[in-house]
């Protein structure tokens, strides 16, 4: 639901419907001094009023309340379409205010149209394209932003929205390759898990009543599966209250650089998965250190941004390291090298991009092999994966069934 109506002084807000030169129904809210001035404004984006009413902010129960966690978030393929018709319009010569108004009316996403919407209203009032988009840091990637601002300041912002279109296409193939790897194992250990509760909380206590008829001591793995059938009365409920105070504590921690210095070299150590996520993180910095530089970003603001949008903090702290001796006439493959985490080829190719004056291309040409990279390791851990966990989920499961059946055959052998 949408948050109180706040206004600036002197400003009102009027909620509008209006048509677009297509026919479509458009909707949205406008802060301005009157009536008046909210038609004038529609009529300079394009659009045909059909209806303008003014909104009142409600008091108690009248007032709207935002629940944040019901708010569908901007995603990167969001932005990746977005970019990519901004591209195409602007190139085709449609001016960007009219391109901007377009895309918010054709954009799925609510969030990102209402922040298209706001974003052409600061541009017809003579904002620039990147400083509007700045004012949404928790929507729009600062890499985005600065790619823009150096579009903008070269005269060549249709190049950069390509640019930004492509990187955003790849960031999202890389996560959805990512996802897919991910998703297989985390469902299987899921099964695992609901298998091994549902088993402790029905089927246990169930031949607990069948044993103790039995008059006889039961086998240890037997005895402890009861024993732990019998403690789960508390162990789940307070299970549950530590998972969701844990997951709540990540959420909230998980960006912060005390976490981030800790975690972050530890899942790189993770055997199968650290790999990849390594290569996951060097593609991510050359690809984005590739086209930021490409699109006329300084170095040395594009190692800052690269950093930080990583994902990782290793990779954080090597373009800081880079970037410093950058600053001091350095070279950017001489701190590279020192990291374990970089392959000697990836020091090398930039070592030879850097001779050369063509480090964006040589940068370009890692990120594209490590796509590759991670395509391939991707579909061979989930060809490997599948039949191990498979074999765990029936050693899991089998291993209680069998502890269960241990006391009958006991009794079988003990008659014969």
């Amino acid at each position: 639901m949408a948050a109180p109506v706040t206004t600036a002084p002197g400003q009102r807000s009027f909620a509008y419907k209006a048509r677009s030169q297509d026919g479509k129904l458009v909707k949205g809210v406008l802060d301005v001094p009157s009536e008046v001035a909210a038609v004038s404004r529609l009529s300079g984006m394009g659009l045909a009023p059909v209806e303008i009413t003014e909104k009142l902010p409600g008091t108690g129960l009248e007032r709207e309340i935002s629940l944040g966690i019901f708010t569908k978030r901007v995603k990167i393929t969001d932005l990746a379409v977005a970019t990519r018709q901004l591209a195409t319009m602007t190139a085709s010569g449609l001016p960007l205010l009219r391109a901007i108004s377009i895309v918010a009316d054709q954009t799925e996403n609510e969030k990102l149209a209402g922040l298209l919407h706001e974003v052409a209203r600061d541009v017809e009032t003579g904002s620039a394209f990147s400083d509007s988009l700045g004012r949404h840091p928790a929507e729009i990637p600062p890499i985005m932003i600065s790619m823009l601002r150096a579009g903008e300041t070269g005269g060549f912002l249709d190049v950069a929205l390509a640019s930004i279109a492509t990187t955003f296409e790849k960031e999202a193939k890389l996560r959805s390759t990512i996802k897919s790897a991910m998703t297989y194992p985390m469902v299987v250990l899921a099964i695992a898990l609901l298998a091994v509760i549902g088993m402790l909380l029905f089927i246990v206590p169930i031949f607990k009543n069948m044993f103790e008829g039995l008059g006889s001591s039961l086998p240890l793995p037997t005895q402890i599966l009861v024993d732990i059938s019998d403690q789960m009365i508390w162990v789940l409920p307070v299970g549950i209250v530590l998972a969701i105070v844990a997951t709540t504590w990540w959420r909230a921690k998980k960006d912060t650089d005390g976490v981030r210095r800790i975690v972050h070299p530890l899942l790189l150590r993770v055997p199968i998965f650290g790999p990849l996520m390594g290569k996951v993180a060097i593609s991510r910095f050359a690809r984005n250190l590739a086209n930021m530089t490409a699109a006329g970003v300084p170095l040395l603001r594009a190692l800052t941004i690269v950093g930080q949008t990583s994902g990782n903090w290793v990779i954080e702290q090597t373009a800081q390291k880079v970037a410093e001796s950058v600053r001091l006439g350095g070279s950017m493959s001489a701190p590279l090298a020192e990291e374990k985490m970089f392959p000697a080829m990836v020091v090398q190719m930039i070592a030879v991009g850097e001779e050369s004056g063509s480090v964006d291309a040589m940068l370009s040409r890692v990120a594209d092999f490590y796509d590759d990279e991670i395509e391939a390791t991707a579909d061979a851990l989930t060809s490997l994966i599948e039949p191990v966990l498979i074999c765990f989920l029936g050693v899991v499961v089998g291993g209680m069934v069998v502890a269960l059946y241990m006391p009958i055959f006991s009794i079988a052998t003990a008659v014969k």
